[in-house]
């Protein structure tokens, strides 16, 4: 190690220290709303397309390809959003790429609603997408940064709770506009959060663990020093002395001379080579079924089942609204059980659904909604839990880069989860979807069960140094 990294380790050793000293108050909880709010948005703004297909197809006369590239192209911007917003966060700081992310959505929400026809919106949908894809592996792995280890897991579980409440109120408030006043009104209310960019500027601290990593060491400490006093008058009273390390204890340090990378090459390399193939997959298979089942919904109940666009649109909605439940479950127990555990116990029971009513043949719309609506619970608890364990799977220098690969191979599933359904239910075979669902979730499970890293209860430079 050289002598002009020393201070800089020591600073590092120090943030992490100092953060796990803070009781958890309403600064966190101030922070966590705020950032949660974006996220909340982000969500609502990314379902809408789901809610409004079925207009859209009859507006613009699509048929089955230009559906499926009205419904991923989204998602296809979602992908490189990701994978540009992680390598921007690790350089130029996680609030920044917010802010921009949260600007560009709201801009280009405003100008979907007012799309004249389906080649703009197809392209208006691949630049919200990069928003969209940005922001969301960005603000979770902020999140991570500002909290401590101690029952980590819950804290950051009930802000990504946002993301699921957010698609649950999108689905709950397409459900009625939609029928009532049109598609093009949904995305003009979803233009109005782009405001919030103001907010988090405002009230928003840049990350100290990116600051120190960053060598920024003047702006990491008077950063951290007014996180601290600003805990200690919400909570009235002093802060407990910093932590000590434990006798035989891993220090926080600096990678070897020579290994400190932080590219893409890095995440395929040494311990975090398993960690990216492992996470990446459960990211894959878990949106491939998600928005497989999800973004098909709606049309499925309304061509083969011929209900009503209000009929499809609720059956739908009691899917996600399901989802919420098992992410909620998840954020109350994950510490507990481990996220290993969670993650794989949710899919198998996901498998075990899916191909339960793939044998019972998905008769009746009344069979596919219980038996969606039990598997959405969960796998949204599993890929819920997928923002808090990928952060903290990867060091400081590529945090951001590392949840956004993830992010970019969420949206690599939910690009193909959509097309591979679209592809079977072309052919009239509705149980056959949900085999083909079932088989991705199992090969998710088996991922977890035995490729996945424990990290509850483990500070972050513990986990990955």
């Amino acid at each position: 190690m050289t002598l002009d990294a020393r201070p800089d380790t020591d600073l590092r050793a120090s943030i992490a220290a100092r953060f796990e000293r803070l009781p958890l108050c309403r600064w966190h909880v101030t922070v966590r709303l705020v950032v949660g709010v974006v996220t909340f948005f982000e969500a609502f703004d990314q379902l809408l397309i789901a809610y409004a297909l079925p207009e859209l197809r009859g507006e613009w006369h699509l048929g089955t390809a230009g559906t499926t590239t009205v419904l991923t192209v989204g998602s296809a911007g979602m992908l490189a959003g990701a994978l540009l917003s992680g390598r921007l966060a690790d350089r130029l700081g996680r609030v920044r790429v917010i802010t921009w992310c949260i600007a560009v959505s709201g801009v280009t929400s405003l100008a979907l609603a007012f799309a004249p026809g389906a080649g703009l919106f197809t392209a208006l949908r691949f630049v919200q997408g990069l928003a969209i894809g940005g922001e969301v592996p960005v603000a979770a792995t902020f999140i991570a940064e500002i909290t401590r280890a101690h029952r980590r897991g819950r804290f950051v579980l009930l802000y990504e709770l946002v993301f699921p409440a957010g698609l649950t109120v999108g689905a709950l408030v397409a459900a009625w506009v939609v029928p009532a006043l049109g598609w093009r009104w949904m995305y003009g209310v979803a233009a109005l959060p782009g405001l919030l960019c103001l907010l988090v500027r405002s009230k928003v601290p840049e990350s100290p663990r990116w600051l120190a990593d960053r060598g920024r060491h003047a702006e990491a400490g008077a950063v951290m020093a007014r996180i601290e006093a600003e805990v200690e008058r919400v909570t009235g009273g002093p802060l407990p002395p910093v932590p000590e390390a434990a006798p035989g204890a891993t220090p926080v340090a600096t990678p070897a001379a020579g290994s400190e990378q932080s590219g893409l090459r890095a995440l395929l390399s040494g311990r975090y080579r398993r960690r990216t193939l492992v996470v990446g997959l459960l990211w894959f298979t878990g949106y491939f079924v998600n928005y497989g089942i999800t973004s098909w919904l709606p049309t499925i109940y309304q061509s083969h089942f011929r209900l009503s666009l209000s009929a499809s649109l609720l059956y739908s909605t009691v899917t996600s609204c399901a989802g919420l439940v098992g992410c909620l479950v998840v954020a109350l127990t994950v510490d507990r059980a481990g996220r290993r555990r969670t993650i794989a116990c949710c899919l198998g029971a996901c498998t075990a659904l899916l191909l339960a009513v793939a044998g019972l043949g998905a008769a009746t719309p009344a069979q596919v909604l219980v038996w969606t609506s039990l598997a959405a619970v969960c796998f949204f608890g599993s890929n819920v839990c997928l923002y808090l364990y990928t952060p903290e799977l990867f060091p400081t220098r590529m945090r951001a880069l590392g949840s956004s690969v993830g992010g970019s191979l969420n949206r690599l599933g939910v690009i193909l989860g959509p097309v591979v359904v679209g592809a079977v239910y072309a052919g009239g075979h509705l149980s056959a979807v949900f085999t083909v669902l079932g088989g991705v979730a199992l090969a998710g499970a088996l991922a977890a069960a035995f490729g996945a890293e424990e990290t509850a209860g483990r500070r972050l430079e513990d986990v990955s140094p």
